[in-house]
């Protein structure tokens, strides 16, 4: 929950979005991150679908991105791991 609302950047350093939801499975007793949900599209699932209605927003836009395609360790910055990742998430 500490990289919810991070920036997440391209490997040429633009921005792409805020890493705003997480989605995880749960094998034994340990939750395991399977996706990142970065852009509107993920502060719209956070939110959930009533937001969506009131605002009137027919689809948001964002990415979702497998575990191993974000580099989220280390530093503050996430950053997508290899350009063709990009196009590979699009929602």
């Amino acid at each position: 929950d500490r990289l919810v609302g991070r920036e997440v950047y391209a490997t040429d350093n633009r921005r792409v979005g805020r890493l705003e939801e997480f989605r995880a499975v749960r094998r034994d007793n340990l939750w395991i991150i399977t996706e990142f949900v970065i852009g509107a599209a993920g502060l719209m699932e956070r939110l959930g679908l009533g937001v969506r209605q009131i605002v009137g927003w027919k689809r948001a836009g964002g990415y979702v991105a497998r575990w191993d395609q974000l580099d989220v360790g280390g530093t503050r910055l996430v950053r997508f791991l290899t350009p063709k990742t990009l196009a590979e998430s699009a929602v």
